[in-house]
């Protein structure tokens, strides 16, 4: 089961930047709260509580229970606006958590037994297709990730989304193919392109020389004898 975690926050009467700027001089984060057909709620968050969550990751996935005057509202992070300076949060906005509590968030891929793949160990490459997938599931059972065990995998193979089990409740928001998540590709020849950069200066020489060989001892054949002028 996820992990629920709370937040205490104050309203703020005017949203604007000269209000954002003021909740950041107090110490606070302004965020906003909306979805599920109410109108967004403008407040402001301790900012030394959001960054200790921040700060663990995983935070866009992460259901929070916001106090807000004695009204407690489930929500999940959607954008988190960050100081490019001291890379701490300024700013976030907050999706209410519908009552069916179907979310939608994005879940990491987590790739094991490489050891076990018989085209990893012939120096093939793991290609990623996939980081993560968007799914769609309930607020109380967001996944921490998924795991792809590449025991048996060659070059060539491919993993798809339906190899992958999906806990109950769960189902990947693009339902329409069996997109790839992750192929398993063979390694570049490169013996084969150094032969061939090797192979080329003499293959210039050889046209340079009109395909003639060097005689023996490493010496340039003799020219032909000029022949001698005509007696007048």
């Amino acid at each position: 089961m996820a992990e629920t975690i709370e937040f205490k926050a104050t309203a703020r009467p005017r949203a604007g930047k000269g209000a954002a700027r003021q909740a950041r001089r107090e110490g606070n984060v302004p965020a906003v709260i909306y979805g599920s057909g109410e109108p967004p709620e403008t407040i402001a968050i301790n900012g030394n509580d959001l960054w200790k969550q921040y700060i663990k990751g995983h935070f866009t996935s992460t259901v929070i229970k916001i106090t807000v005057d004695s009204k407690e509202i489930l929500v999940i992070p959607r954008d988190v606006q960050v100081d490019p300076v001291k890379d701490h949060p300024i700013h976030v906005d907050f999706l209410r958590i519908a009552k069916d509590g179907i979310i939608r968030v994005a879940v990491p891929v987590h790739f094991t037994n490489h050891a076990l793949s018989p085209g990893l160990k012939r120096g093939g490459v793991l290609n990623i297709v996939r980081h993560e997938i968007e799914v769609f599931c309930p607020y109380d059972r967001i996944p921490a990730q998924f795991e792809v065990n590449l025991d048996g995998f060659d070059i060539g193979r491919s993993i798809h989304i339906s190899s992958i089990a999906m806990p109950e409740g769960v189902s990947p928001v693009i339902q329409d193919r069996d997109f790839t998540v992750a192929t398993v590709a063979g390694a570049k020849k490169e013996d084969e392109s150094a032969s061939a950069t090797e192979g080329a200066p003499a293959a210039d020489a050889k046209a340079a020389a009109g395909g003639k060989a060097p005689a023996a001892g490493g010496k340039a054949a003799p020219a032909a004898a000029k022949a001698p002028a005509a007696k007048k």
